[in-house]
């Protein structure tokens, strides 16, 4: 059983944001039409965080296959996550911190990533919650706190900040 622990966001601040502007760089050498975001809550200030970073790397459809295969050279596939037509993951767990990277199509059914890091920047009452849910799942069972997450994320999309993106 994987347990899941938190750190404050202050703790990752600048590494997260060092390899972020270092992996966007190397990104769009090979995706130069790519939107390369930070995502995630290294992104969100005065979040918990599990301590890694976060990228979603927008493409439009037409690029998308090569996307994936210039990401693929970069990054290992995340085999834990969905593999669908428009959207794939990538990690890199050798970095500080971990990495992720989400590849979705824009405008696709998961394109949202940056949509939650809006939200959440946006109404502070929103990252608090989120932060509660993360409280109670500190040093418990991972794959409880990810169903959680779900929910909570589910409940997000249905607020008026996330409607309005």
């Amino acid at each position: 059983m994987e347990i899941v622990t938190f750190l404050d966001h202050n703790t990752f601040k600048t590494k997260a944001d060092h390899l972020f502007m270092e992996q966007r760089s190397i990104i769009k050498a090979v995706l130069p039409n790519a939107d390369v975001q930070h995502v995630g809550s290294t992104a969100i200030p005065n979040s918990l965080t599990k301590g890694d970073l976060d990228i979603q790397v927008r493409i439009e459809p037409p690029e998308f296959e090569h996307a994936v295969e210039a990401l693929s050279k970069l990054y290992a596939p995340n085999e834990g996550s969905t593999h669908t037509e428009s959207f794939r993951a990538f990690k890199d767990d050798t970095t500080i911190p971990p990495l992720g990277v989400q590849l979705t199509v824009v405008h696709s059914e998961f394109d949202f990533f940056w949509k939650f890091r809006d939200v959440l920047l946006s109404n502070d009452r929103y990252r608090q919650k989120y932060d509660e849910l993360k409280k109670k799942y500190e040093g418990k069972d991972m794959e409880l706190y990810r169903q959680a997450k779900n929910d909570f994320f589910e409940w997000l999309m249905e607020t008026p900040e996330f409607t309005r993106l």
